[in-house]
């Protein structure tokens, strides 16, 4: 593997882990729809249908 290569995914995993605080250090919803940010995905489902969007 190229030194950019090992570079790249080692900077891949730094932000992953950075995201993975910023997500746990967020207030858990009450009553929400649970699972991931709808937005993110570009859906959103509700008792088996979903809205693209």
């Amino acid at each position: 593997m190229t030194p950019a290569a090992r570079r790249a995914l080692a900077e891949a995993e730094a932000r992953r882990q950075h995201y993975r605080q910023q997500e746990a250090a967020m207030p858990r919803e009450i009553g929400g729809r649970g699972g991931k940010e709808p937005g993110r995905y570009g859906d959103w489902e509700v008792k088996g249908l979903t809205s693209d969007f």
